[in-house]
């Protein structure tokens, strides 16, 4: 039994060696990917944090609040004010035509009147609270109640805009102008009591602070290559699927696989010698780009990948994620019955796989029906299985659902590959 599965690996990498440019693509494809991905995402990551993006600002104000937002955008890391185009002060008119025509990101109109008016309407207010309080004085003549309508800071994007930026953008500007409004508030009252009666200290009583996990009380902190790592990893693992598939269509088209069947070999025997191939496949190309992130990365400009401690774990999700997809070619290539049924559909499967599964685009950020529909793929399962090895500190217990549902995918579909051909040659 031995002996026939060692020639049954063996006829396996024979068929590999006649097509060496396939193999030699399915190698270095993936290291290129990687190389490739992780320089363009790292760079994007260094240029928005080390060039400022020029908005445009009209003061229609000339206020208080109007210089308050001015100074806090110029201290900003992220933004460069930009108040004349062409030696002209800037109109609403003008900024609108600048960012609907892609020139400038955004821009801010802060309305006429704003720092009068806010002040005005805080005054109305503090002195309700006070006079409801008995600090006034009750022979006072009441003063009439203007009506201060309310303000809108109109901004402008342009259309081709990201949304987690316009986000960014209204939750920044509306954080300048709630702080302006507050210490306003503070002041108001100060006056009303009197200069002596308070002293409010305007400082923020709550902070935020991220708390990064430890790992020997060294902290984790994620980069572009922790994510990239696994992802294209799993993506390079199920590109198998391709020439797996295709070798199996050639052995039915050439009379290979009738004659396999003419000998005294079990079908089980044959599908073993294809697992054990590809799956020695598969951990090379996994080892190869570890290799290539843990030591030719910093070289280039990029983090090096840590794996301190985390290899094991990682080779067995590597090893699981290589057996789903080494299931998911074989019963492709069993149902297909030409290359060109073969190739194209395995190829498009693996990256639709890859696209629902958070390779591409991260799961939370999916609509909800399509973060329901990700928890299928395979890709989703080794994706979550490397994450919680690299970024979670999980152990093997921890990983377990995710291995189990990636050999179970496995299981499921080589007995249908099997049940398939059973049928097939039954007919």
């Amino acid at each position: 039994m031995i002996y026939k599965l060692y020639q049954s690996v063996y006829k396996e990498f024979l068929l590999l060696k006649r097509d060496l440019g396939g193999v030699i693509i399915l190698f270095i494809m993936p290291l290129v990917l990687i190389i490739m991905v992780t320089l363009i995402q790292d760079n994007t990551l260094k240029n928005i944090s080390n060039t400022k993006i020029p908005i445009l600002l009209v003061d229609n104000d000339k206020g208080k609040v109007s210089k308050t937002v001015f100074e806090n955008l110029q201290k900003s890391d992220v933004f460069s004010v930009v108040t004349q185009i062409d030696n002209e002060p800037l109109t609403e008119a003008l900024a609108k035509e600048a960012v609907f025509k892609g020139k400038f990101q955004l821009a801010i109109i802060i309305p006429s009147r704003l720092s009068l008016d806010l002040q005005a309407k805080i005054d109305q207010n503090v002195e309700k609270i006070v006079s409801s309080l008995g600090f006034t004085d009750s022979l006072a003549i009441p003063k009439n109640t203007k009506i201060v309508d309310q303000k809108e800071v109109k901004l402008y994007f342009d259309p081709a805009t990201q949304m987690s930026f316009k986000n960014a953008v209204m939750s920044s500007i509306d954080k300048m102008i709630s702080q302006i409004e507050t210490h306003s508030i503070y002041a108001a009252f100060q006056d009303q009591l009197g200069e002596g009666t308070a002293s409010f200290e305007q400082k923020s009583f709550i902070t935020f602070k991220e708390i990064i996990p430890r790992v020997n009380n060294k902290e984790i902190i994620p980069n572009s290559v922790q994510h990239n790592v696994p992802a294209w990893t799993l993506f390079a693992i199920f590109f198998i699927v391709i020439p797996l598939s295709i070798n199996i269509v050639k052995e039915k088209t050439q009379g290979t696989f009738v004659r396999l069947r003419t000998n005294p070999v079990p079908n089980s025997i044959v599908l073993a010698g294809k697992t054990i191939t590809y799956l020695i496949i598969c951990m090379i190309q996994f080892y190869m780009m570890v290799a290539v992130a843990k030591f030719l990365f910093p070289h280039i400009g990029l983090p090096s990948l840590n794996i301190e401690g985390n290899l094991f774990l990682m080779s067995i999700v590597a090893l699981f994620s290589g057996f789903a997809a080494i299931g998911f070619g074989i019963l492709i290539g069993t149902v297909a019955k030409t290359q060109e049924q073969s190739a194209p559909f395995g190829a498009t499967a693996t990256i639709i796989l890859a696209a629902i599964g958070g390779v591409w685009v991260p799961v939370f950020a999916m609509p909800k029906v399509m973060q329901i529909i990700a928890q299928s793929s395979p890709m989703n399962w080794g994706l979550n299985a490397f994450y919680d090895v690299l970024l979670r500190n999980a152990g093997i217990l921890d990983i377990l659902p995710e291995i189990s549902l990636l050999f179970l995918f496995f299981v499921i579909t080589i007995t249908i590959a099997l049940l398939y051909d059973k049928k097939k040659r039954s007919v």
